[in-house]
């Protein structure tokens, strides 16, 4: 049976005091760099583990921070995760994830599961805007928000602008000389989904044209919604001209339609996908998106975490309001003036020569 060593062990083999290894351990204030370096060279070779539980315990912190998103399978969460797993790893937290299926039942399961762990705080994508407040309030635990938010929420969140975002991109389809323009969009109870829908809704009526009531689909920014209300728009006696899709999964079951019905983008149809991914460059044609800043949000949303978690005595040191990041417009190949118009607007809206043969 192998040896379990103890901090006595490593202070032995280091030629140090209990004291000296425990406050590398702890990382506290140590005498030298060197002292540090022998303490951990012993604890390495020892293969030497130091009892978190125990020193939580003591110091009722665990160094471990919980996160809870509804979709794993999404490549946006994901990233989203990597960013603040990062952020975590640089100041020696371990994360510990939970997927809530967009389930407020699951979810609630997530964030008890969570809090027996001990874990210090939680970075939370909600699946339902209105139960979470109720269950964290009695809490008063440490937690951030990320991608959704409730209405007059006070507390931290990092989001991305979806409003300026959304209206950019639908500006972008405008300026290429689409009017017959079209909208699947997210679930209409998450406040991602409500900014997306205002941002298309703004730029359409800054440029006077119809919202058209066939035109504005209702998805829930999963793929099969993206697919059945890509096909109902297909199906049009006047199909639209240019469609933007409300997240990259329905734009995924979009692109599906498009196939299915023989539909050629962007020579028939034009498509504008919300949120980026390594593979929208690939696809055929190359997807024009709107990129999330989804790295950075998981990396600030952790950040401010750590430091509400470390402030003195929890204090809420962070100014309440969402931090709103910036979004980047990717214009590839999927969106094009479109068929047959000889004449678009330019940046400036003036009407410059186009030949759409030449595309």
């Amino acid at each position: 049976m192998s040896r379990s060593y103890t901090m006595r062990d490593v202070a032995r083999l280091a030629g140090v005091s209990v004291g000296s290894v425990s406050a590398v351990i702890n990382e506290k204030a140590t005498p030298s760099a060197k002292l540090k370096e022998r303490v951990r060279s012993a604890m390495e070779a020892l293969d030497y583990q130091p009892d978190h539980v125990a020193r939580s315990l003591k110091v009722r912190r665990t160094h471990t921070v919980g996160m809870v998103v509804p979709d794993i399978s999404n490549p946006f969460y994901t990233e989203l995760m990597l960013g603040a797993e990062a952020a975590a790893r640089a100041r020696r937290y371990s994360v510990i994830l939970c997927n809530s299926s967009d389930d407020p039942g699951l979810e609630s399961q997530c964030l008890n599961t969570l809090f027996s762990r001990r874990v210090d705080g939680v970075i939370l994508a909600p699946a339902d805007l209105q139960g979470f407040q109720d269950r964290l309030t009695a809490r008063r635990f440490p937690i951030v928000l990320v991608d959704r938010i409730p209405p007059r929420f006070k507390g931290l969140a990092v989001v991305t602008n979806n409003l300026e975002a959304a209206s950019e991109g639908t500006r972008h389809l405008i300026e290429l000389g689409h009017e017959r323009l079209a909208i699947i969009t997210g679930r209409l109870d998450l406040s991602n989904g409500i900014d997306r829908l205002e941002g298309f809704r703004k730029s359409m009526q800054e440029a006077h044209l119809p919202i058209r009531h066939e035109y504005v689909q209702h998805g829930d920014f999963r793929l099969q919604s993206g697919y059945e209300r890509g096909l109902e728009l297909l199906r049009l006696a006047e199909p639209p001209t240019a469609i933007f899709c409300c997240n990259n999964k329905m734009t995924l079951g979009l692109m599906r339609a498009l196939t299915e019905c023989g539909v050629s983008c962007p020579e028939q149809v034009s498509v504008l996908g919300f949120d980026d991914f390594d593979w929208a460059a690939s696809f055929r044609p190359r997807l024009t998106t709107i990129a999330q800043p989804t790295s950075e949000i998981g990396k600030t949303a952790m950040e401010l975490l750590l430091r509400k978690i470390e402030s003195a005595e929890g204090s809420e040191a962070e100014d309440p309001r969402p931090i709103s990041l910036r979004a980047t417009l990717h214009v590839r190949d999927s969106t094009a003036p479109p068929y047959g118009c000889t004449e678009i607007p330019d940046a400036d809206h003036q009407l410059v020569s186009h030949d759409p043969a030449a595309r």
